[in-house]
Protein backbone atom coordinates (compact mmCIF):
# COMPACT_ATOMS: atom_id res chain seq x y z
CA UNK A 1 0.00 0.00 0.00
CA UNK A 2 0.92 3.49 -0.53
CA UNK A 3 -0.99 7.27 0.26
CA UNK A 4 -1.68 10.08 -1.64
CA UNK A 5 0.41 12.69 0.39
CA UNK A 6 -1.10 15.83 0.68
CA UNK A 7 -3.91 17.99 -1.10
CA UNK A 8 -7.81 17.23 -1.52
CA UNK A 9 -6.66 13.41 -1.11
CA UNK A 10 -4.07 13.67 1.06
CA UNK A 11 -3.84 10.50 3.71
CA UNK A 12 -5.65 8.10 1.67
CA UNK A 13 -4.43 4.72 0.76
CA UNK A 14 -3.81 3.64 -2.58
CA UNK A 15 -3.50 0.07 -4.09
CA UNK A 16 -0.13 -1.01 -5.51
CA UNK A 17 -0.04 -4.16 -8.71
CA UNK A 18 1.15 -7.04 -7.00
CA UNK A 19 4.28 -7.46 -9.16
CA UNK A 20 6.33 -5.04 -11.44
CA UNK A 21 5.54 -1.82 -9.78
CA UNK A 22 7.92 0.32 -7.93
CA UNK A 23 6.02 2.89 -6.17
CA UNK A 24 7.99 6.44 -5.61
CA UNK A 25 8.47 6.61 -2.07
CA UNK A 26 6.25 8.92 -0.28
CA UNK A 27 9.33 10.84 1.02
CA UNK A 28 10.70 11.53 -3.10
CA UNK A 29 7.29 12.21 -3.86
CA UNK A 30 6.81 14.69 -0.95
CA UNK A 31 10.08 16.61 -2.11
CA UNK A 32 9.15 16.85 -5.79
CA UNK A 33 5.54 17.71 -5.22
CA UNK A 34 7.08 20.81 -3.10
CA UNK A 35 9.29 21.59 -5.57
CA UNK A 36 6.19 21.78 -8.14
CA UNK A 37 3.89 23.30 -5.69
CA UNK A 38 6.49 26.40 -5.19
CA UNK A 39 7.03 26.36 -8.96
CA UNK A 40 2.85 26.87 -9.03
CA UNK A 41 3.07 24.03 -11.82
CA UNK A 42 0.03 22.13 -10.73
CA UNK A 43 -2.89 24.68 -10.35
CA UNK A 44 -4.77 23.45 -13.47
CA UNK A 45 -2.06 21.85 -14.96
CA UNK A 46 -2.39 19.21 -17.60
CA UNK A 47 -0.74 16.04 -16.29
CA UNK A 48 0.50 13.13 -18.75
CA UNK A 49 2.12 9.98 -16.38
CA UNK A 50 3.82 7.48 -18.18
CA UNK A 51 4.72 4.36 -16.80
CA UNK A 52 2.10 4.99 -14.39
CA UNK A 53 2.00 2.17 -12.35
CA UNK A 54 -0.10 2.56 -9.48
CA UNK A 55 -0.97 5.94 -10.51
CA UNK A 56 0.41 7.67 -7.89
CA UNK A 57 2.39 10.43 -9.74
CA UNK A 58 -1.02 11.69 -11.41
CA UNK A 59 -3.54 11.02 -8.58
CA UNK A 60 -0.94 13.14 -6.25
CA UNK A 61 -1.31 15.92 -8.86
CA UNK A 62 -4.48 15.89 -9.23
CA UNK A 63 -4.96 15.92 -5.15
CA UNK A 64 -2.50 18.84 -5.21
CA UNK A 65 -4.56 21.11 -7.73
CA UNK A 66 -4.22 19.69 -11.40
CA UNK A 67 -7.11 19.73 -13.82
CA UNK A 68 -6.46 16.43 -15.65
CA UNK A 69 -3.50 13.75 -15.97
CA UNK A 70 -3.59 11.06 -18.05
CA UNK A 71 -2.08 8.01 -16.84
CA UNK A 72 -0.45 5.32 -19.62
CA UNK A 73 0.44 2.41 -18.50
CA UNK A 74 0.48 -0.96 -20.71
CA UNK A 75 -0.22 -4.00 -18.26
CA UNK A 76 -3.87 -4.11 -17.81
CA UNK A 77 -3.92 -5.09 -14.18
CA UNK A 78 -2.11 -1.77 -12.89
CA UNK A 79 -4.66 0.18 -15.09
CA UNK A 80 -7.08 -1.99 -12.78
CA UNK A 81 -5.30 -0.62 -10.07
CA UNK A 82 -5.11 2.80 -11.18
CA UNK A 83 -9.00 3.23 -11.88
CA UNK A 84 -9.57 1.43 -8.56
CA UNK A 85 -7.35 3.90 -6.94
CA UNK A 86 -9.14 6.93 -8.86
CA UNK A 87 -12.62 6.02 -7.68
CA UNK A 88 -10.74 5.47 -4.04
CA UNK A 89 -9.55 8.68 -3.98
CA UNK A 90 -12.59 10.67 -5.47
CA UNK A 91 -10.33 12.67 -7.93
CA UNK A 92 -11.78 13.82 -10.89
CA UNK A 93 -10.05 14.68 -13.92
CA UNK A 94 -8.40 10.74 -14.33
CA UNK A 95 -7.93 9.75 -17.83
CA UNK A 96 -6.29 5.82 -18.15
CA UNK A 97 -4.31 4.86 -21.04
CA UNK A 98 -3.65 1.00 -21.21
CA UNK A 99 -1.16 1.28 -24.21
CA UNK A 100 3.21 1.01 -24.32
CA UNK A 101 4.54 4.53 -23.79
CA UNK A 102 6.40 4.69 -27.05
CA UNK A 103 3.06 3.34 -28.67
CA UNK A 104 1.36 6.36 -26.85
CA UNK A 105 3.70 9.17 -27.94
CA UNK A 106 3.48 8.30 -31.63
CA UNK A 107 -0.42 10.52 -31.92
CA UNK A 108 -0.01 13.78 -29.53
CA UNK A 109 -3.11 15.10 -29.07
CA UNK A 110 -3.52 18.13 -26.60
CA UNK A 111 -0.23 19.54 -25.23
CA UNK A 112 0.40 19.00 -21.70
CA UNK A 113 1.85 21.06 -18.43
CA UNK A 114 3.63 18.34 -16.74
CA UNK A 115 5.51 15.15 -17.91
CA UNK A 116 6.17 12.62 -15.21
CA UNK A 117 8.76 9.60 -16.87
CA UNK A 118 9.24 6.93 -13.86
CA UNK A 119 9.92 3.93 -15.91
CA UNK A 120 10.51 0.13 -13.84
CA UNK A 121 14.70 0.84 -13.44
CA UNK A 122 15.13 -2.19 -15.22
CA UNK A 123 14.71 -0.43 -18.32
CA UNK A 124 17.41 1.06 -20.34
CA UNK A 125 18.43 4.19 -20.42
CA UNK A 126 18.18 4.20 -24.56
CA UNK A 127 14.56 3.43 -23.80
CA UNK A 128 13.99 6.10 -21.34
CA UNK A 129 16.06 8.61 -24.23
CA UNK A 130 13.81 7.51 -26.86
CA UNK A 131 10.81 8.78 -24.81
CA UNK A 132 12.27 12.45 -23.88
CA UNK A 133 13.34 12.36 -27.71
CA UNK A 134 9.32 11.84 -28.60
CA UNK A 135 8.18 14.03 -25.67
CA UNK A 136 8.40 18.02 -27.34
CA UNK A 137 5.08 17.64 -29.75
CA UNK A 138 3.00 17.05 -26.72
CA UNK A 139 4.88 20.00 -24.71
CA UNK A 140 3.18 23.34 -23.89
CA UNK A 141 5.27 26.62 -23.33
CA UNK A 142 7.09 26.18 -20.09
CA UNK A 143 5.89 22.50 -19.46
CA UNK A 144 8.62 20.48 -16.60
CA UNK A 145 9.47 17.38 -17.74
CA UNK A 146 10.09 14.83 -14.57
CA UNK A 147 12.57 11.62 -14.89
CA UNK A 148 12.65 9.31 -11.57
CA UNK A 149 15.42 6.83 -11.99
CA UNK A 150 18.07 4.64 -10.17
CA UNK A 151 20.64 6.87 -8.48
CA UNK A 152 23.14 4.55 -10.52
CA UNK A 153 21.90 4.89 -13.76
CA UNK A 154 23.26 7.89 -15.88
CA UNK A 155 21.38 10.88 -16.45
CA UNK A 156 19.24 10.88 -19.42
CA UNK A 157 20.37 12.71 -22.91
CA UNK A 158 17.64 15.68 -23.11
CA UNK A 159 16.29 16.60 -26.59
CA UNK A 160 17.13 20.01 -27.84
CA UNK A 161 13.97 21.27 -26.59
CA UNK A 162 14.49 20.49 -23.13
CA UNK A 163 16.50 22.72 -21.02
CA UNK A 164 17.77 20.23 -17.81
CA UNK A 165 18.14 21.37 -14.36
CA UNK A 166 20.72 19.89 -12.39
CA UNK A 167 19.50 16.50 -10.63
CA UNK A 168 17.90 16.05 -7.11
CA UNK A 169 19.65 12.94 -5.27
CA UNK A 170 17.16 11.10 -2.67
CA UNK A 171 19.06 8.28 -1.66
CA UNK A 172 18.42 5.22 -4.12
CA UNK A 173 16.77 7.78 -6.47
CA UNK A 174 17.34 10.60 -8.79
CA UNK A 175 15.13 13.14 -9.95
CA UNK A 176 16.00 15.06 -13.47
CA UNK A 177 13.87 18.18 -14.62
CA UNK A 178 13.75 19.75 -17.49
CA UNK A 179 11.92 22.20 -18.81
CA UNK A 180 10.40 23.18 -22.02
Amino acid sequence: MSRIVAGAAGGQRIAVPANGVRPTSDRVREALFSLLEARGILEDATVLDLYAGSGALGLEALSRGALTATLVERDPRACGVIQTNARTTNLSGVLVRRASVTTFLRRPTDTVDLVFVDPPYAGTEDEVDAVLAALPPWLAAGALVVVERDSRSRTPTWPEALTPEPPRAYGETTLHLAGA
